[in-house]
């Protein structure tokens, strides 16, 4: 998506279907069969269960579902960042303003009825309205969401935007128009499965055998949902499930010794940075202050022993996974004598013990916080590491706090980070960056056709966030799932692309 040729030019639905997946080989001899039903385990909490598909999906069980059932109009992919799902093709107006979406032939819902634009309108609007929804879909409102016959669907951005089509990945799932609220749980969707029940967290799908993005060879998934990474991974070395999706690095260790188990790894598919408060008044608002605490981590050792060495070290910009990334800016190494002769400069209080706060959300995300602690007073850094529990963490640090942990489940654009965390005012500004040149530079990038020139500005984006954003990504966690020796195309893409099983298959 980041390349001009794919951000601008229209894709192919059969294209979009065999690429979006990015799944492994089948292996010779092996070729792919119809028939069976995957039981696949995933994690959530019964207080987070939610069933409409514009929500606020807190349970990775719930979010798979709802994907498998429900089509985006576009999604990750492959070999280019947005491939087509339920659009066929997207064209740009020249001044990348007004964006036309036309439809998959043949698309219908669950029932049987012909999906049209109008549902897609309806569908976007709704989103648009929840909490979430403006910043999934920023710059463009509700009216400015509307259908040009029956099978296009025009968005109008209040601003340039090349990138307007990778907006639509994720959460734009199209539902029939005028669905009910009480009608949520059981709506018809267009997606590669049919639910058949759903009961406190677990699911069962079928095969839509009139799915218009080609066929699938599954009869059904089972869906179960576990409250714990642990859990999870007993479950699929106990034979009791055949996918523990998105398992962590420690049961990725535990069942490498396996030869019954696949240890299927998906490299820069969870980012967890260190989150630094840029505003007046935070003891990171001074840029040298910034610098020295991305300079007293030691990137390959909080890899090796927070995430077990299932991942790889970062450079403090968001989107590694991104075609566009680029490699070419300095890898930032651990220099203790810099950082000590920074934070000096900037009068920085090293009699002060600073609070990082965390959660145990993810697998390796608190162990990464008292890691830094560690290393930080190397430096002459007094750093207390504070647990709260998810709930209080987002009502009273995130977004609020100075010093804190996070993560992120996708990983494959920098302009997504660039338009959600760190432009001017930004709905999930987690540092409350505001930088002047970023944001010019942020404007450039999606105001350019050209694939090079958006090449150079991307850059310039990158070397800004690097230099002083507030956030100190030191590594990127691999996906870890694991799988019977049985289980064939499974996706092999980053982030949200984990969820995509319609090219799953079982061997004899």
């Amino acid at each position: 998506m980041l390349l001009a040729g794919a951000a601008l030019g229209s894709a192919a639905l059969l294209t979009a279907c065999q690429d979006g997946g990015g799944t492994a080989s089948a292996g010779a001899g092996n070729q792919p069969r119809p028939g069976g039903t995957l039981r696949v385990g995933a994690l959530g909490r019964a207080s987070a269960i939610t069933r409409d598909p514009h929500g606020n999906q807190g349970n990775e069980s719930d979010y798979l579902v709802i994907a498998l059932v429900y089509d985006t109009l576009t999604a990750p992919g492959a070999k280019a960042n947005t491939v087509g799902r339920l659009a066929a093709s997207w064209t740009p107006s020249d001044d990348l303003r007004t964006w036309r979406f036309t439809l998959a032939k043949g698309a219908v819902f669950h029932d049987g009825t012909p999906v049209t634009a109008d549902d897609v309108v309806w569908s976007l609007r709704r989103l648009r309205g929840t909490p979430a929804g403006a910043a999934r879909l920023p710059g463009i409102t509700a009216e400015n969401i509307t259908a040009d016959g029956k099978d296009t669907v025009v968005l109008v951005s209040g601003y340039a935007n090349a990138e307007l089509p990778l907006l639509t990945r994720l959460s734009t799932f199209v539902l029939k128009k005028d669905t009910a609220e009480a009608d949520l749980p059981k709506a018809p969707g267009t997606g590669p499965f049919v639910l058949d029940w759903y009961r406190n967290g677990n699911a069962r799908l079928v095969r839509n055998e009139h799915w218009h993005g080609g066929t699938v060879l599954l009869d059904a998934i089972e869906v179960t949902m576990f409250e714990s990474p642990q859990a999870l991974a007993n479950a699929v070395l106990a034979g009791q499930i055949d996918l523990a999706s998105n398992a962590g690095a420690v049961a990725g260790r535990t069942a490498a010794a396996r030869k019954d188990i696949q240890v299927v790894r998906r490299p820069d598919d969870m980012a967890m940075p260190i989150v630094m408060r840029t505003s007046e008044g935070s003891p990171f608002a001074d840029p040298r202050v910034r610098e020295a605490f991305k300079l007293v981590v030691d990137r390959p050792a909080m890899v090796k022993q927070t995430l077990s060495g299932y991942g790889t070290v970062a450079n403090d910009v968001l989107g590694t996974a991104d075609p566009a990334y680029a490699k070419d800016i300095p890898q930032r190494a651990r220099d203790l004598d810099k950082a000590k002769r920074l934070l000096k400069e900037a009068n920085f209080d090293l009699g002060r013990t600073y609070e990082l706060v965390t959660t145990e959300d993810v697998a390796g995300l608190a162990e990464s916080a008292t890691l830094f602690a560690a290393q930080a007073r190397e430096a002459g850094i007094k750093v207390e590491v504070v647990k709260q529990e998810s709930g209080t963490f987002y009502d009273r640090t995130w977004l609020k706090g100075d010093f804190y942990t996070n993560y992120w489940g996708t990983n494959d654009s920098v302009v997504f980070f660039a338009s959600k965390t760190l432009v001017t005012g930004a709905g999930q500004n987690e540092a409350n960056f505001s930088d002047k040149d970023f944001d010019a530079a942020y404007r450039e990038v999606l105001a350019t056709k050209d694939a090079g020139e958006r090449g150079r500005k991307l850059r310039e984006l990158q070397r800004i966030e690097h230099e002083r954003s507030g956030y100190l990504l030191w590594g990127m966690a691999d996906g870890i799932d694991l799988a019977a020796a049985k289980v064939r195309g499974l996706p092999r893409l980053p982030g949200y692309g984990r969820v995509q099983l319609e090219n799953a298959w079982l061997a004899r």
